[in-house]
């Protein structure tokens, strides 16, 4: 017999609101006329953003006040979903730096009064049926739409609290970005060929971790988290099934934040993508899939720690190696960044080694969840404002990403190139950059659990980095312009208001980080 399930909406409705925006926005595309749809969507996608984002905040000020280790919040949807004190956090990440890939989706000066999407996805490149498309101005509105249905998946993602929920989850904010990666009005080839990629590596993940699901539901008899811990807790019989489950259902997310071995579909996604996509992208899916993983691995596996950690020791170090010497050798700025993406996954990765209870940790401590927590806060808006920045360098053929283009960029617009630069330290982790501190706080986490020679590899892919940065900076300031240098295209309010944020947010973070950290720290442990 089938019982109708409790909702609690009090709790839910921030991620509702999401959801119902993203519907009614399909609606819009069916009802409203071609010449109004922008402004529409625009406008209805911000708005819901906002309201989410205020609906966030109020429902984490209802859990109480929480305190570091202190797990509230409540279950939600049968226990299905947990709004938790890390769940609302993370929900108010991925909100505030969606609002700025809304921001970046709209910006329509760059591109001579359209914006960076194809006019019409349907047509093949270099057809009649493409150029007519350009000539009329025509632009896909639906981006708006599928960038409100991924938001709600990345949302979801970190609250699921049962294992086919965080499939759904994984689902339903990856099948937009498959969509949106392969949208671009300019190199139309590349950019297909990018999100064919992405859906063909994220299927096999997908599929991987489907598996490892079964494999989890026939070693505990449930797929719900506070189960599984119980089972790996008293059931020492069947090992082996619960290796290779989580070692499958590992894949799935981690292919997801871009770790070693799977992340080679970053940097041919990076670059293919528009770019408002890729800074979205990012930014927000790292948030969303780390919070996931946060929550499986502390929550459903938290007993069984001494089996998963030592992966994540190998995955970590790799990741952060590879992502590191990988970016030397680029000649592309979104190439570059995204190899730099891969690294900073190591890094994230080792803040995952560290103690997760605050029990165990002096009360002037921080946890591994409040470390990552931070880390993610300092890294969203380094990554949203370079990408920003990069739309602004074009030639005669659109964004101009090679690094001759680059050269002497820093007498040409010293601005931009300054605020480039700015967040590039910030990613190396200079100190008075929320970088820094970001690193600095799983760096100290990990080592006081003993990670000491993950730590190790972790400065010595610091140092690394900074080359690969500062040569950027050297370019864009000490080299003579190239023969045909790029130039700075001046944007709109909407693109200046981006990244002028994410220049004084990351600033704000390396001089003032402690509301911050406090509030990552406020925000408790996972309910089960």
């Amino acid at each position: 017999m089938f019982d109708k399930p409790t909702i609690q909406y009090a709790e839910l409705w921030p991620m509702l609101v999401v959801f119902g925006v993203a519907a009614l926005g399909v609606v819009v595309e069916a009802f409203v006329p071609r010449e109004r749809r922008y402004l529409t969507q625009a406008g209805l996608a911000t708005a819901g953003l906002v309201v989410a984002l205020g609906g966030s905040i109020y429902v984490g000020s209802g859990l109480g006040e929480l305190g570091k280790g202190v797990a509230r919040g409540k279950l939600a949807v049968e226990g299905t979903l947990a709004v938790d004190g890390p769940a609302v956090y993370l929900w108010g990440l991925v909100l505030v730096f969606a609002i700025g890939g809304v921001l970046l989706f709209a910006e329509r000066r760059l591109e001579a009064g359209v914006s960076a999407f194809a006019g019409q996805a349907a047509a093949l490149p270099g057809t009649e049926a493409e150029r007519e498309a350009s000539t009329r101005g025509l632009d896909h509105t639906e981006v708006y739409p599928l960038l409100m249905f991924a938001v709600g998946g990345m949302m979801l993602f970190p609250t699921a609290n049962d294992l086919l929920t965080m499939f759904v989850a994984l689902e339903v904010l990856s099948l937009p970005l498959y969509l949106l990666c392969g949208l671009a009005r300019r190199r139309r080839l590349l950019s297909q060929e990018a999100a064919l990629k992405y859906f063909l590596l994220g299927a096999f993940s997908s599929g991987f971790f489907l598996y490892g699901v079964a494999l989890i539901y026939g070693f505990a008899g449930s797929m719900q988290f506070a189960d599984i811990n119980e089972a790996v807790r008293n059931d020492a019989s069947n090992d082996t099934l619960l290796l290779i489950g989580m070692g499958m259902l590992a894949v799935g997310l981690l292919f997801k934040v871009g770790a070693v071995p799977f992340q080679s579909w970053t940097p041919d996604v990076y670059q293919g993508a528009p770019t408002a996509v890729t800074a979205f992208m990012a930014a927000c899916t790292k948030i969303a899939a780390f919070g996931a993983l946060l929550r499986l691995f502390y929550v459903a596996f938290g007993a069984d720690r001494w089996d998963w950690q030592p992966m994540l020791w190998i995955i970590a170090i790799l990741t952060m190696l590879v992502g590191a010497i990988l970016a030397v050798v680029q000649t592309d700025v979104k190439r570059m960044l995204a190899y730099s993406s891969v690294a900073h996954t190591g890094f994230l990765l080792t803040g995952l080694l560290g103690v997760q209870a605050a029990s165990a940790l002096g009360t002037d401590e921080i946890t591994s969840l409040q470390a990552v927590l931070f880390y993610l806060a300092t890294y969203g808006p380094a990554t949203v404002g370079t990408f920003a920045i990069v739309t602004l360098v074009r030639d005669a053929g659109g964004e101009a990403t090679a690094f001759d283009k680059w050269r002497g960029l820093g007498k040409r617009s010293p601005l931009v190139a300054g605020a480039f630069g700015f967040l590039l330290l910030s990613m190396a982790g200079i100190p008075l950059t929320g970088g820094f501190v970001g690193k600095w706080a799983v760096f100290a986490v990990a080592l006081s659990a003993g990670a000491w020679p993950v730590v190790l590899v972790a400065i010595a892919a610091s140092i690394v980095s900074v080359f690969f940065y500062v040569r950027v900076i050297l370019l864009m300031f000490f080299d003579e312009p190239s023969a045909e240098p790029a130039a700075v295209t001046t944007p709109s309010l909407l693109t200046t208001a981006t990244i002028g944020v994410c220049v004084v947010l990351t600033l704000a973070l390396g001089i003032v980080p402690g509301p911050v950290l406090d509030l990552a720290g406020n925000a408790g442990s996972f309910i089960r």
